[in-house]
């Protein structure tokens, strides 16, 4: 297991930065399932929430990043409104870097903070997202293949805090995968 994990972040930290910002010409499901997949600041956003909600254990396995989820609905329906809020991008680094953090403190936060937490910044991760809906050749299936990716990757998160947690059972491997991530996240926010 610990392999699998060293494997994972082999990966995800040895990949090229993606802008994934930067629409394609078909906007369908598969355009929306690669978005998050292969930006790299939502990729490690929401393997955070996977991974946190692990940390936290209980129902919030699956309250937390359904959360998320829904929040970034929200904030995806803002932004097809043209609704602005500020400092998309700044809010989508920030969620990196914080959500980092909480999972290398290890603080054992109450779950419904945590959800609270995670929904603010899902609605920066949605609304940058709902902006560019309308722009696409078919939005509903760009929708469907979004929240799909990000509940994909809330899943691997997950599995792969749960491997954590079998590897080591004071969760020095969550914490300092989330202080990686935090760093991380402290390099995207300088640059955005």
């Amino acid at each position: 297991m610990m392999r699998l994990a060293v494997l994972v972040f082999v990966i995800l930290f040895s990949s090229l930065p993606v802008q994934a910002h930067e629409l394609h010409s078909s906007g369908g499901f598969i355009t929306g399932f690669n978005h998050p997949v292969l930006g790299f600041d939502h990729l490690l956003a929401m393997l955070c929430v996977g991974i946190l909600s692990t940390q936290l254990g209980g129902r919030a396995i699956w309250t937390v990043p359904a959360a998320f989820v829904i929040f970034m609905l929200v904030g995806g329906v803002i932004g097809l409104l043209s609704i602005p809020v500020p400092f998309v991008e700044m809010g989508i680094a920030l969620s990196v870097l914080l959500l980092g953090i909480a999972l290398a403190i290890d603080n054992n936060l109450p779950q419904l903070l945590v959800m609270a937490f995670v929904g603010v910044f899902a609605i920066f991760h949605g609304h940058a997202h709902g902006v560019e809906m309308p722009q696409l050749a078919n939005p509903v299936l760009y929708a469907l293949g979004f929240i799909s990716g990000t509940a994909t990757i809330h899943i691997v998160g997950v599995l792969l805090g749960m491997g954590m947690q079998r590897v080591s059972k004071q969760y020095n491997l969550m914490r300092m995968s989330g202080g990686v991530i935090a760093l991380i996240g402290g390099y995207l926010l300088i640059g955005s």
